[in-house]
């Protein structure tokens, strides 16, 4: 493996010394890196190439759907018809995330409120 490594370090090397890597799209940006911790180091890089390629393992597809709902319940008034039915979905997918052993920290929590407002009016 090391002596792979020298070859890419050299064949970077003389690309950049030919000025073949100048004007790269993003050049000078910092990498958005996602966040793969959760996935074990041996599978990251099929996940990558994977998400690379347009498909996203199950939970991951879980992820992007509670963050997209999420936004949405945000910009919904609690009387729209697409609220309850929303708040449902992201409840199933919030539990299922935690099942897989997934944090739903990023999930911005203001449906829990909700939630919580609701239950209180049911008893």
């Amino acid at each position: 493996m090391w002596l792979i490594d020298q070859l890419v370090e050299q064949h970077i090397r003389e690309a950049q010394a030919a000025g073949e890597l100048d004007q790269l799209p993003g050049q000078g940006k910092p990498l958005i890196l996602d966040d793969d911790s959760h996935v074990p180091p041996e599978l990251r890089t099929s996940y990558r190439l994977l998400k690379n390629a347009g498909y996203l393992p199950p939970e991951l597809e879980m992820k992007r759907e509670a963050i997209e709902l999420d936004s949405l319940l945000q910009s919904l008034d609690p009387g729209d018809q697409r609220y309850q039915p929303g708040l449902k979905r992201l409840t199933l997918l919030e539990m299922k995330l935690k099942q897989a052993g997934m944090t739903t920290a990023f999930l911005n929590g203001e449906y829990r409120h909700h939630l919580k407002h609701r239950f209180a009016e049911d008893k």
